[in-house]
């Protein structure tokens, strides 16, 4: 029977709860344990993936095209369970399908309430997402309730969890609260009040933690974390250090090293051998001992929001590790790139343009994707990166003045990038969609095949064929793909039903490394392979930064 470790977070967000939750599953992986992974989103919204960037941060891609929150990328980099639609749910999904069944008539005119109703619902699709009950299912599900406790948001998964303590007994279920220690420098000491509060209120709905993870800057003393065992009733053991590290990797050995494993499997009576943690060293040592580093330009729009590009940093860096290069990457904000500011580009070893949408910063995009084709600096086009590629061919080099999207100019005389109104989806669905459909669940959504021509880099990179994650409403126009191609434009990658354009590239006879993608590759990419393209990318980067090196010393 599958087992529930609970993990809730207290005092301020962004401490880390995906992270914690993800290293705790990777530990438990490396016994031997079959481990899933469950985010509880407390958000009206319907998917995660509807909101702002400005407000969540990356939006997570599933193969079966589930919008998610960006902890799920941490779940797919730390263990090799592969997440998907059940993996992640709303609190708008639960009364979404709450209201459903009321309306059909399930509960017979009676009166719907948070309890039993919306509660009973949340353990429905906790289990769900755990597969309980059924064929292989996991061992360990860890489900992360997002949300800081003492907030109303998060307070029916809170007592979602609770009652699924109870109903499944003690050593079934175990909690983990993720707590904020901070360090006040005017007084010179760590705080433990914001942490004793915080374990208060989960004790007031009746949730016992069973570990407590504590967020600071540095490692907790011993006595301060006796302090903290005596006023939470959390065994002294139990009190755990989390510190700030310089990669995100270190956080499985930091937290085995204290006993957190230890203390889950003996709390649910799980028999399991050692963990190995030997791969996590052999990363770690990778990313700690370089043998070179490259600087890559990252041209976006959502360059101070890190989390909106969390899954590319991290490829990047996984990238750099098979390369052997530590990964530097410069946020160009693309709202101040122009003809006379785009120059800036040319200290880079490489161009990355990431996606995004709405019509500002566009032009900025553009620029940089110019200079990068003209002055023969790795580009690597992802999802608008792609598109902003494809509009300055059309306007530079095929001739097609005032080449746009419609999605920015939806009068452009030359609209080489547009909406697709027709398309297959992942699961063999026919899909439809028109400018005025709802644009939270229009997109071209999960894994997707396309084949790849020979003879191109995409086929050195991927093969006969490529399946990549997609997130996105407008395509490359089918009616302009034969005036690109005489161009020069390279069509190297096509949907197999549609016909729809996923990778555009120059000839490396023209460019050494100009490369434009529709899809998300960065959501495949693991620590331990990196991902081919990425892998690829990075490559030409030192390649190009040897390349420009040796012509200095023979100035000299």
């Amino acid at each position: 029977m599958t087992k529930f470790v609970f993990v809730t977070g207290g005092v301020v967000s962004s401490l880390g709860k995906g992270i914690a939750s993800a290293s705790l599953a990777a530990i438990l992986e490396s016994r031997g344990l079959k481990v899933t992974l469950i985010k509880l989103d407390p958000y009206i919204n319907v998917d995660p993936g509807t909101m702002s960037p400005f407000q969540h941060g990356e939006v997570f891609v599933t193969d079966d095209g589930a919008e998610t929150d960006l902890d799920l990328g941490h779940y797919e980099r730390f263990i090799t369970t592969r997440m998907g639609k059940v993996n992640n749910f709303t609190t708008g999904r639960i009364y979404q399908s709450v209201l459903e069944k009321e309306r059909r008539g399930d509960y017979l005119g009676k009166t719907v309430q948070v309890i039993p109703h919306i509660t009973n619902e949340i353990q429905e699709y906790i289990k769900r997402g755990a597969r309980f009950g059924e064929p292989g299912a996991a061992d360990v599900a860890i489900v992360e309730i997002g949300g800081t406790v003492g907030d109303i948001e998060s307070l029916p998964f809170l007592e979602a969890a609770r009652q699924m303590s109870l109903r499944m007994g003690a050593n079934n279920t175990a909690f983990v609260h993720l707590t904020y220690v901070p360090w006040i420098a005017a007084a010179g000491e760590l705080k433990t009040k914001p942490t004793q509060h915080t374990v208060q209120k989960l004790r007031e709905i009746g949730i016992q933690a069973d570990a407590l993870l504590c967020r600071a800057d540095r490692a907790i003393p011993d006595d301060e974390r006796a302090k903290i065992s005596l006023f939470t009733n959390v065994a002294e053991w139990g009190v755990i250090s989390m510190w700030d590290v310089n990669t995100i990797y270190k956080v499985p050995r930091m937290l085995h090293e204290q006993g957190l494993d230890g203390l889950i499997c003996d709390k649910l009576r799980l028999n399991t051998p050692p963990a190995n943690l030997k791969r996590w060293d052999e990363l770690v040592y990778e990313t700690e001992h370089p043998q070179s580093e490259v600087t890559i330009a990252m041209v976006g729009k959502y360059v101070d929001l890190s989390d909106s590009y969390k899954s590319l940093n991290e490829a990047l860096r996984h990238a750099g590790m098979k390369n052997h290069a530590r990964v530097k990457i410069d946020y160009v904000d693309s709202e101040t790139i122009t003809p006379d500011t785009v120059s800036q580009l040319a200290k880079y070893d490489a161009v990355l343009v990431p996606g995004g949408f709405g019509k500002r910063g566009i032009e900025g995009k553009i620029c940089a994707a110019r200079f990068a084709r003209e002055n023969k600096v790795p580009y690597l086009g992802i999802c608008l990166g792609m598109q902003v590629a494809t509009i300055e061919f059309a306007r530079h080099v095929a001739g097609l003045k005032d080449a746009n999207s419609t999605e920015f100019e939806p009068a452009s005389p030359n609209p080489v990038i547009a909406l697709i109104t027709e398309w297959k989806d992942a699961d063999g669905t026919i899909k439809t969609r028109d400018e005025h459909s709802d644009l939270g669940g229009t997109m071209r959504l999960g894994a997707q095949s396309s084949n790849v021509a020979k003879g191109t880099l995409a086929h050195q990179i991927y093969g006969d064929v490529v399946t990549e994650r997609h997130r996105h409403r407008y395509e490359a126009n089918v009616n302009y793909l034969d005036q690109l191609r005489q161009a020069g434009l390279v069509i190297s990658a096509l949907t197999q039903r549609e016909q729809l354009t996923e990778i555009v590239e120059l000839p490396q006879s023209v460019h050494p490394w100009f490369m434009g993608v529709q899809f998300h590759p960065e959501f495949k990419s693991t620590p331990w392979d990196g991902h081919p393209l990425f892998n690829a990318f990075i490559k030409a980067a030192l390649d190009h930064q040897a390349a420009g090196n040796k012509s200095l010393k023979a100035v000299a």
